[in-house]
This record gives structure tokens, sequence and C-alpha cells, in this order.
């Protein structure tokens, strides 16, 4: 992708089915949970880039000792190692410790004591990171600050453990505001600035009347203080007490909690917006936001991954009972596609099929293009992301051309005029060729970095081949996405231009990106969106004046609406012109500024309908045709076109749904 977004963050979950000496005795470490996690995390490291948080469970600690524990840190996904690094320092550091205190027990005493490492149960005692839950989240920031203060997992401690809760998940929700509304009703003083915030101390709330119900029950009842808690904590109805949390909340969401007493829980909301897969053996349980990372480290099969049903909470319990069960009514399936065009790593299966599959389905809008002269035509792609669908493009033109030859060669044959050099022109000379002209130089995530200065890195980090194109070629490049087109204007058409092509076409794998997304992506303000200013642009090229007043008015009106009624008032902006039309006006207003190369500049995007044959059936289109899964999209591109009126920058998340 050569623009830049945020997008969705990553989850890592291990809950160890068995005490640590299991873990030492068939694994050799007592850390095998927090080893686990640290490779979960490191697989899936495309997927955060303000910083990473890990945290922790106890499982039975003795009443004085600390159960809850959580390590946070600002630093680059390209420094992770780095922070596991450290963890384990600190772990050799106690290691030293205890061993130097029990040589010197054992030369005063005479008492022999293992090495710390051969001691599972002084691990567990000592080592902040050794439990039985460990829970890790990369953070690609789209609300609040982007501070160490912001970073997953969000705890809440109680004296109670059953009171006590850790909460990190890779979500956005639509209604924060109204949400914290709500508390403010019952009498709480939420903290405003993030939906995690606003999801930890909702669950908290339900989490304390759950708790303080039950203890009144069993204290009225003559329960002795000391049975207490372990009577709560089995009788703790976690999957009643989400559902409450939940009733209200408008976003794409996958979300984990921990509660102090050892319950573990994993829920996704009812779209299956944000993805959510695990696996579980008779050793661990373990989640992740994305299949391939738990078949890498754990060794096993796609079919051995199961996939967390949307509108579903899976609950592990402290004694180890796992129950998968629906929180609410699910709702048509509305996977992110963007997950599968870009973030997730493509060397899953599926995915890897998927994004062959949009390159393949561009071959004929290509092919009309060019006229069937592939004797001047190079195809290449934008690094690194675009390579696959590149593949599968490649395989699609070479069906077609073989497809050309066979039906040249039964004419021939039906005519009986076998014509070899008619067979050299189109099997040797009209042949796409394909080479690698865009290079990326330096490992850099552009597309992330900060608006100011970005041009200037762009041009540091991509460099081309020189030497292949000719003056009367055609460049052919693909990208998985054009969002804002920022960086194809202003750095990378300057740079393929270098080639000195005849004509320049860039080969979108996803449609024209014309909404604004509310579900984890930072794709909220619609003037940003290069579909946007081109539809724009052709209004005022065609005299249509009153667009914008007609339109915001328009979104007003859809504002005021029960929630259930709202519509998509931005639509009208699009409705006059075709694809073909706005592809084009997108092509001159990227052409690249300030360069001594005058051939032309075409775009060329995925149709949706080709989206949706290359993915499968049930992912959602929102950002490409405006049809959004919950109430809090349509509140959300209404109130980003009136956002825009009023040149106001920020997210357009509404604040008035309920």
């Amino acid at each position: 992708m050569s623009d830049p977004i945020r997008h969705e963050c990553g989850i890592a979950v291990v809950r160890l089915k068995k005490d640590l000496a299991y873990y030492q005795e068939t694994k050799g470490s007592a850390l095998h949970g927090f080893n686990l996690l640290a490779n979960l995390m490191t697989k899936q490291r495309n997927r955060g880039q303000d910083g990473i948080g890990i945290g922790c469970c106890k499982l039975g600690m003795p009443p004085g000792a600390p159960y809850l524990f959580r390590e946070r840190s600002d630093t680059s996904v390209e420094q992770m190692g780095e922070v596991f690094d450290g963890i384990r320092k600190e772990y050799k550091r106690i290691s030293r410790r205890i061993d130097e205190q029990r040589r010197q027990e054992r030369h005063d005493t005479g008492r022999e004591q293992p090495p710390f490492e051969e001691d599972p149960e002084a691990i567990k005692r000592e080592f902040e990171m050794a439990g039985e839950i460990l829970i890790g989240h990369l953070r690609y920031g789209t609300s609040g600050s982007f501070g160490k203060a912001s970073l997953h997992p969000y705890l809440r401690r109680a004296t109670w453990p059953t009171r006590s809760l850790m909460v990190m998940g890779n979500f956005n929700l639509t209604n924060t505001a109204a949400l914290n509304h709500i508390m403010m009703q019952r009498g709480q003083h939420p903290v405003f600035g993030t939906d995690t915030q606003t999801v930890l101390e909702e669950i908290g709330f339900q989490l304390d009347e759950a708790h303080t119900q039950l203890y009144h029950e069993l204290r009225d009842a003559g329960m002795p203080g000391a049975e207490i808690p372990g009577h709560i904590s089995r009788r703790l109805d976690v999957p009643a007490l989400i559902e409450k949390s939940a009733a209200l909340w408008d976003g794409g969401y996958t979300i984990v909690g921990v509660i102090g007493n050892g319950d573990l829980f994993v829920m996704r909301d009812p779209n299956g917006i944000r993805p959510c897969f695990y696996y579980e053996n008779d050793e661990v349980l373990v989640f992740a936001s994305e299949r391939v990372a738990l078949m890498s480290v754990l060794e096993i099969e796609a079919g051995q991954v199961l996939e967390l049903p949307p509108a579903h909470l899976a609950v592990m319990k402290a004694d180890g009972a796992l129950t998968i069960t629906p929180f609410t009514a699910p709702r048509p399936p509305r996977h992110c596609s963007f997950e599968r065009i870009y973030f997730s790593r493509g060397n899953d299966p599926d995915i890897h099929h998927q994004r062959k599959q949009l390159g393949e389905r561009l071959v004929p809008q290509l092919v009309e293009a060019i006229g069937d002269d592939f004797e001047h035509t190079v195809l290449s792609f934008i690094p690194n992301t675009a390579e696959t669908a590149y593949y599968g493009f490649l395989d699609g033109m070479r069906k077609t051309r073989r497809n050309a030859v066979k039906d040249a060669l039964l004419q021939m044959i039906q005519r009986g005029e076998f014509d070899e050099a008619r067979l050299d022109d189109l099997v040797l000379r009209n042949w796409p060729r394909a080479e690698k002209i865009a290079h990326k130089d330096i490992k850099m995530r552009t597309f992330i970095a900060q608006e100011t200065g970005r041009d200037q890195m762009v041009s540091s980090v991509y460099d081309i081949t020189y030497g292949v194109v000719t003056p009367q070629d055609n460049l052919v490049v693909i990208d998985d996405s054009i969002v804002r087109g920022t960086t194809l204007r202003t750095s990378l058409l300057r740079i393929l231009a270098r080639t000195h092509p005849r004509r320049i076409i860039v080969i979108s794998t996803a449609p024209q990106i014309r909404y604004p997304d509310c579900y984890g992506i930072d794709m909220s303000e619609l003037g940003k969106f290069i579909a946007f200013q081109a539809a724009i642009e052709l209004h005022r090229e065609h005299g249509h004046r009153s667009i914008l007043r007609e339109t915001r008015a328009a979104c007003e009106a859809e504002l005021r609406k029960p929630r259930d009624q709202m519509g998509n008032a931005v639509k009208a902006i699009y409705a006059p012109f075709t694809d073909a039309e706005i592809s084009a006006k997108i092509a001159r207003l990227i052409h690249p500024q300030h360069t001594p190369w005058k051939g032309q500049v075409q775009v060329i995007f995925q149709t949706i309908p080709n989206l949706h044959a290359a993915l499968g059936p049930g992912y959602g289109d929102w950002y490409f045709s405006g049809d959004y899964p919950t109430p809090g999209g349509y509140a959300t591109v209404n109130r980003a076109f009136i956002n825009f009126c009023d040149k106001k920058e920020g997210r357009a998340y509404d604040t008035t749904l309920l």
C-alpha cells in the first residue's frame, strides 16, 4: 500500500491448561507460555507500530501475593525483540539473585535447593510474567493519544480478584461518547479519551454489580468471609455480565479480558468485522488476530485453527472449563476486506489465494486499456504488499495470451493456412513482459510516517530499475489500494516517470475508496480520499454549485433520524458520475507535477463485484459501496461530510447515536 493510513491492532492470548511444572518437564522451560506469547506477537508485528503491551495473570496465588501484571512499551514494533529481551534479562537477574541466596543458605544451613531456573514454584512467585494466562497487544492507534499510557492492556485494580480486570483489543466503537453519557447518568465518572477506557469501565461496572450481588447473597447466608472469594469466583457468570456490557456497543471489535480470579474471555463483534482465531489442545488455549501466526508458532495445519464466530464469547474459567456461546444475536457477516487485501500477512493459504484472485480479475480491464499491445507493455508492482496480487495478475495475463494463441492456431488450422511467422508474432513478440521496476531500498513503514517530510522519505525508500522501459512502452504497476493518492502524486509516479514510459497505468486491486471507515482503519476524513476529491472536482467542472449545500442538508436530516433508519446521504456526491469518469479524474489529479515527463497516467480500479468474487461471501465493502454493517457507520459518513464542509479535521465517529 502506497498511502499513509493506520489500521487494525493485533492480539495474542496464551492460556496454559497445566501448572508451570508440567511445561518445565515437557518443554524444558516454565516460561513456555511467555515464549509462546512472544512468538505470536512477533509473527503479527505487521499489526502494530505505536507500541506493545503484555499482561499476565497468575492462578491460585495466596493472599498477600500479587496476581495481575502488565508491561507496556511505546517502542516501535521493529524493536519488539528488545522489549522481550529486556524482560528476559530481568528474569536472568532474578535467577542470579535467587541462586546466590540459595548458595548462601546452603552454606549456612546445609539445605539443598534446586537452581532457580529448575524451580517452577519459585519462578512463578518471583518473575512477573510467569503465569498461566498471558495476553499481548500490538497497537495501531486511531484515537486518543499515542503515548505509553494509551497502550493496552488497560488495568482496573481492586482488593477483590473478582473485581480486578485487564482489557485489551482490536476494535473501534462508534458511539463512545454516548456510552460515556450513560455512565455519567449512573453517577460514574468516566475518563474521556479512548473507547478502550469506555469498554474497561463498562465491563468493570457490570463486574462490580455481579460481584456485589453474590457477596451479599453469600454473606447473608452466613458463609465465613474466608470462603466467600472462592464461591464468588466459581459462580461468577461471565457471559451474563458481557451480554449486559455489550448490549449498546456499536462497532467492530475483538476484545480480550482477564478477571483477577483467572477467568479469561475473548469476544467478537456481531458482524465479525474484526478477525479472531483460536486453537486448543490438552496443554494450551491460544488466540490471535491472524490464523497464520498460530499455524507458524504452533506448527499446526490450517484446518486445526478455528475462527471465533461473530457475536460469540469464549470463556475459560479459572478451573479450565471452556465455553463458546453467543452474547448477542449474530448479524450478516461483514469481515473487513482490507484484512485480505493488505493488512494480514499474505502467507495464510486463503489470503494468498484471495490476493492472487484480486490480481487476476483485473486482467480484462488492462487488456482493454492497452488494446492487446503486450509487446510494448511492462508489468510490475508497487512493493511489497502488492506482490502476491501481481503474481495472480501475471497468471491471468498468461491465460489470456494462451487463449489468444490457441484461438489463432485453431483459425489457422481451420483455414488450412499455417503461418509460422504469425505464430512467432503471437508467441514470442506479443507476450506479457514482467519486470521489477520499483524497489524498496530501505525497510521503512512509510504509510505510517508523519505527513510532514514524508515525500522526502518516500523518495529515499523507493528506487527503480533503469534501462528496462522504453519511450514506446506502457508501464503497468499494481498497487493493492489507492486511498489518498498523495504518495502516488508527489513521489512514486515521479520516480516511475524517470523510466520515461509512454504511459503509466496504475491498477488497484481494491475498488475506489469513497467512504470513511469507523471500525478499525484510520480512514474517517472524506476530504482526504482521492475518489471524493475527484467527484467534487467533477461537480465543479459541471457547474453543480448547489451539490455541497444540498448534500449537507441531507446529511443533517439523516442524523436526526432514529438510529435504525439512518441512510448514507453522501452517495449523492458520486451518483451523477460513472466509475470510469471518476477514475479518469483521479488519473488527472495524481499526474506527477514538476517533472519533464509528458506521458499519460491512467488508473484502473477493481470492481466491487470482482472484489466479492475474489474474496468470497461475507466480506464487507462499506468503504467502497457506502453500505455499512451498523448504524454507527451511517452516522459516521454523514457526520464526515458535515466536517468536510466545515473544514473540520479528525474522526467523525458518531456522538449522538443512542
